[in-house]
Parts: C-alpha cells; sequence; structure tokens
C-alpha cells in the first residue's frame, strides 16, 4: 500500500505529465534598451544616429541593405548594375512592394525621396551625396537609373543608410512624428521621454519570417541604470550600452551574451574654427597634442575603443596611422600656444551632447587640457540643444565632444557650413580626384594622403574608433556584435 506522501507525489506526477506535453505559447516579443530617445522619426531629415537606430531597415527601407558584415544586400532593389565608369547605377526594383498607408512603392517613390533630399531647402545630413547626383531616372515603376557626376564607387552602400529611406511622397511632411515607410514594423506607441512600441506590420510582404510581433524600445541613459535594467531582466537586450565596468558581471552570468564588435564610429573633440584663437592652427594642435589618448578611451569608454589620428578607421580602404601627427607632448603644445600668442589661462566653452561616452570623455578632456593651460568651461546640454546651437549652427560653441557614425563621410570637410568649419583648398581638390579615381589602388593611396592632410591641419582632436558593448539575454538571437553602421535590424531577432 502506498503511504499518504507517495500517493501525494504519484498524484502530481499525473497532473504534471501531461503538461509537459503541452506546447507552450512561442515568446514574440522583446524589450530593447536605447541610450537615446530620438528627436524625431524621420532619418532623412534629422541628424542624430538615435533615429536611424529605431527606424532603419524596420519602419523604413532603403534599396540596399548593410548587412553585420559590412556587405551589401538587397533590399527594395532586387539587384543593380554599374557601369565602368561607376558613374551609372540601374536599380531593378521588388515588385508588388507597397507603404504602410497602402500607397504603392516604385520608381517615382525613389526619385521624389532622393530630389527631396538633394534640395536647397533639405535637412538631411548627407545632402551633399544627394546633390553630387546629375540625374534619378524613373524609366519605369520598376527601374530606377541615377546618374553620379563623379564616379561613385561606394553608392550602393551608401544608399543603404538611413538618410537614404524611401519615404512616401505624400505622407513624407509628417513623418517625424507619423512614420510611414515600407518596412516590417509601424509604430503603436511613443510616450515620450520613456519608451517607443512597434508592432509588426501584418501586410508586410515577408510578415510571417517577423518573429517579433512587439517591441517595445526604453529609453536609458545612465550607465549605471542601463546594466540595473539588464541585471534585472527589465530588457531583454541593449544594443551598444555602456557597462565596460561591468562587462566581467555579465560575462560571468550565464544568462547573457555578451558581444564586443567593431565600427566605423570616430569619435573626436570637434573644434570651431570660426573661432579666434582656434582659426590658428598651432592652437589647435595644441589642443591635440594635450590628449592621452589612452587615458581618454579609458575614461570615456573603459578602454574600449581604438586610438585614430584623422576621421577614419583601421580596416578601411586606404587607412594609414596618424596618430603620430600631433602626439601626446604636454611641453610641446605649451610651446604651440606661446608662439601662437595666446596668453593663458585660456578659456573655451565645451559643450557635451548627453552620450556617456561625450560627459565622461569631456571629464578627461577638461584635465588634460588644464595642464597646457586651456580652461574648458564644462556646459552639458540635451540632444535637441546640441543639435540646434552646435551642429547646424549658429555654432555657438569652442569646443564638443560627438562620435561621427557614418563610414565613407570624409566628404564632410569639404562642405562650407559643416559645423567644425574647416577650409582646405588642398584638401577640397584632394577630394574631388578621389572621386574622380575608379581604380581601387590608386584611390587608397589619394585616401591616405587625405587622411595626412586632417591631421597635419589638425581639423579635429581625432579620439578613437569605439569598440561597441551588446548585452542581451543569452536566448536572445540575431543581435549584431559587429556596427557597420547605427542600426538595429529588428527583423532578424527570434527566441531560441
Amino acid at each position: 500500500m502506498l503511504k499518504k506522501l507517495d500517493l501525494v507525489l504519484v498524484t502530481l506526477m499525473m497532473v504534471a505529465l501531461p503538461l509537459a506535453g503541452v506546447a507552450q505559447p512561442k515568446k514574440d516579443s522583446v524589450v530593447m534598451g536605447m541610450t537615446l530617445e530620438p528627436p524625431g522619426l524621420d532619418p532623412t531629415t534629422g541628424a542624430a544616429a538615435a533615429i536611424s537606430e529605431v527606424t532603419l531597415y524596420n519602419l523604413y527601407e532603403t534599396l540596399t541593405k548593410i548587412r553585420e558584415d559590412g556587405t551589401v544586400a538587397p533590399l527594395l532593389a532586387d539587384s543593380w548594375e554599374v557601369a565602368p565608369d561607376l558613374k551609372t547605377y540601374t536599380f531593378k526594383l521588388k515588385h508588388g512592394v507597397k507603404f504602410h498607408n497602402g500607397e504603392v512603392f516604385d520608381s517615382q517613390a525613389v526619385k521624389f525621396s532622393f530630389e527631396r533630399a538633394a534640395a536647397a531647402t533639405s535637412t538631411n545630413k548627407d545632402r551633399s551625396l544627394f546633390q553630387t547626383m546629375a540625374f534619378v531616372n524613373a524609366s519605369d515603376p520598376e527601374t530606377v537609373v541615377i546618374g553620379m557626376k563623379n564616379p561613385e564607387p561606394n553608392l550602393a552602400f551608401l544608399l543603404a543608410q538611413a538618410t537614404a529611406s524611401i519615404v512616401e511622397p505624400k505622407s513624407a511632411p509628417t513623418d517625424a512624428t507619423r512614420p510611414v515607410g515600407t518596412g516590417p514594423y509601424t509604430l503603436a506607441n511613443w510616450a515620450k521621454g520613456s519608451s517607443i512600441t512597434l508592432a509588426a506590420w501584418p501586410a508586410y510582404r515577408q510578415a510571417a519570417a517577423i518573429q517579433m510581433k512587439k517591441v517595445t524600445i526604453r529609453f536609458i541613459s545612465d550607465p549605471s541604470a542601463q546594466v540595473a535594467a539588464l541585471l534585472s531582466g527589465d530588457v531583454d537586450a541593449f544594443p551598444k550600452v555602456y557597462a565596460g565596468r561591468s562587462i566581467g558581471q555579465f560575462k560571468s552570468d550565464p544568462r547573457f551574451a555578451v558581444l564586443v564588435g567593431g565600427s566605423k564610429s570616430k569619435t573626436i573633440v570637434g573644434i570651431n574654427h570660426r573661432r579666434k584663437p582656434l582659426d590658428d592652427v598651432r592652437v589647435r594642435r595644441a589642443i591635440l597634442m594635450a590628449i592621452d589618448r589612452k587615458a581618454m578611451i579609458d575614461g570615456a569608454v573603459d578602454g574600449f575603443g581604438v586610438p585614430i589620428g584623422s576621421f577614419y578607421t583601421p580596416g578601411s580602404l586606404g587607412y594609414v596611422d596618424t596618430t603620430g601627427v600631433n602626439a601626446f607632448d604636454v611641453e610641446g603644445a605649451k610651446k604651440l600656444l606661446a608662439e601662437a600668442g595666446v596668453k593663458t589661462p585660456l578659456e573655451l566653452s565645451l559643450k557635451l551632447p548627453p552620450p556617456p561616452y561625450a560627459r565622461q570623455g569631456g571629464e578627461v578632456l577638461a584635465a588634460q587640457l588644464a595642464k597646457i593651460g586651456v580652461i574648458a568651461k564644462i556646459e552639458n546640454v540635451e540632444w535637441a540643444q546640441w543639435l540646434s546651437s552646435v551642429f547646424s549652427g549658429p555654432f555657438n560653441y569652442d569646443l564638443t565632444i560627438v562620435s561621427h557614425v557614418e563610414p565613407f563621410d570624409l566628404v564632410k570637410y569639404t562642405e562650407d557650413n559643416y559645423y567644425i568649419g574647416y577650409k582646405s583648398p588642398a584638401f577640397n581638390s584632394l577630394y574631388r580626384e578621389i572621386t574622380n579615381t575608379p581604380r581601387e589602388a590608386d584611390r587608397a593611396r589619394l585616401l591616405g594622403d587625405a587622411q595626412r592632410i586632417l591631421a597635419k591641419d589638425a581639423a579635429a582632436g581625432f579620439l578613437f574608433q569605439p569598440q561597441w558593448i551588446s548585452i542581451s539575454n543569452k536566448r536572445l538571437k540575431g543581435m549584431w556584435k559587429e556596427i557597420p553602421l547605427f542600426a538595429t535590424d529588428l527583423s532578424a531577432w527570434r527566441w531560441q
């Protein structure tokens, strides 16, 4: 005879066995963390990288798509052909694609999007790219021919960036708050200051492949709060998290996957050439020579960075190491300031946007500059204020710290109204030569020369190439390790 306790155990086992065979509902939602809240949701009119982190490949799509390894794949274009002179590109578009509002995607939408981006009134941060298009012909609904004024070997890559998102013409004016694209997600809710919720779009052409039906993106700017949110399970994943000081804890916790990847980003000290005495190359060189890049990397990003000496990153075509130009030399920096007739202490404003690398890096920079008699007066500003007063004009700053996340953006230093204010006929002439050189080996050599000019001119305080840390629940798959551009491709995310 079974004892009473044994009978209870047998009964419990009999009840539990059928439950074990019942399929549990598959998890189809995820909570993601992000450091900054985007100021809007139209990446074709706003400069903040946070916009593309939310929208690119999720709400909006582009003709091409950049994979995690940096290669280019078809997206809204099924295929493309490039003329031998690298100036004419013919894109064959996908058939039957629609925008979220039901309008048909076709070549006219592409033509509208690119001509809008090139317009004199455009606020697209890559406007110069679209202005180098001699024409955009919508020869038939499923064919777009783009003619470039100069050879552009990287066009397929460049058109995969958020600034080249294809927008629906009628909805374009309101995309910043009511985005309409062709992507797998639509905007379900935006709780300003807190979170954004995306919902899988049932009418997406590959809807069955989208496993995350709901994505909640929470905005958490404080690094310690980011770590706490992950450890508590309040967020399932945090791409580009500021967890360098806690990375050992996450690596030893079996609940988490920890990814450390490279990027094409350049973190710099922006120096306003429009202001005296910063228009003097000797003063800019002195500022650079006061910077100990290793100490900066340790202080700003907890050691997760690679030193750079120009506006270019290791691994890119034609990269040369220019960190020896304006190398760390406190006494040399003092001598240059004296040669320039600068009386110390010299007070300069240092405006810092919200990211931790900028705020933490600003403290390091101020301490280092103080050793050469430069007093950097720190002013922490919100992202919208930084964009309006520093980046977009009236360029009301002396120094700033920011990461530029776009690859292939040397062209920025040729633009008259770029926030740095750098002007160099020699660099402009060299860049034109680069754009007119179809042979890769020749371009690589010229790109090396361009990096040397920017370093010699101390065009900015070139600091480091960030190495980004991304942490997620170990059962969550599809998150990128490498960061070839700022995007979070949610279409590949899934629970194991």
